[in-house]
């Protein structure tokens, strides 16, 4: 297991004052690329090899928000391997050991000339302590979005939502889907998050949102010009 200890900042709180949904991603998205730096696997291993793990689908359940100044820890640990797959469990709690926040993630290791799957290699693999799954209901990878949803205004992706990859940062495309939920849809707050990427984004490309609010629920497409599907998102 890696992990480190962080404060809540108040750059990374929302408007009432606790870790915003958007910060939490960005937390467990720095502490895996962290554990792979001090692994000697990072960013910059993969780019000698052209390979770079590509994020394709997102499981958080969040028990409490931390609130501004908390101390906490957020944690990680990938528990399997499977041809180009990597398995990735996240946590964040306090340092009296509350559970704030679980997480599930499926990485696919793609090399960047082909944009095809590739087996990471032998000594890349041993680098990683695989670790028993953390205890939570595991939800299905795939996302289906019903019919009875509105499209609502394009987004047009701009320099600040890339990556060193130089497509849409996975955390961005939630960020998005944020900002299409109707006023009041989750009074207590966002109890569970999952996303599906399928499509990779670039600059200027232009994302289409459709959206469909349920009970308890709200679904998020964001998709191109022909229907194809970016990303499939659901906040519970």
């Amino acid at each position: 297991m890696y992990s480190f200890q962080s404060r809540i900042r108040y750059s990374e709180t929302d408007s009432e004052g606790r870790l915003s949904l958007f910060s939490l991603l960005d937390y467990f998205q720095d502490c895996s690329t962290f554990q792979s730096e001090d692994l000697g696997v990072g960013l910059g291993y993969l780019k000698q090899r052209h390979m770079a793990w590509v994020l394709s689908s997102w499981q958080i359940v969040i028990d409490r928000y931390p609130r501004l100044c908390e101390d906490v820890e957020v944690g990680t640990f990938p528990y399997e391997f499977r041809s180009f797959l990597g398995y990735r469990n996240f946590f964040l709690k306090t340092m009296e050991r509350e559970w704030l926040a679980r997480a599930n993630s499926l990485w696919s290791l793609l090399n960047m000339d082909t944009g095809k799957p590739a087996v990471p290699p032998a000594e890349m693999v041993a680098k990683y302590a695989l670790e028993e799954r953390l205890p939570m209901d595991y939800a299905p990878r795939k996302i289906a979005i019903p019919e009875g949803g509105r499209f609502e205004e394009p987004i047009v992706v701009r320099k600040h939502h890339l990556d060193t990859n130089h497509h849409v940062n996975n955390a961005q495309y939630v960020n998005m889907a944020l900002e299409l939920l109707p006023e009041g849809a989750f009074p207590e707050g966002i109890r569970m998050l999952r996303v599906e990427y399928k499509k990779q984004a670039f600059l200027e490309d232009v994302l289409l949102p459709y959206v469909v609010q349920e009970e308890g629920r709200v679904l998020a497409s964001l998709r191109d010009g022909a229907g194809n599907v970016y990303v499939n998102v659901e906040f519970r």
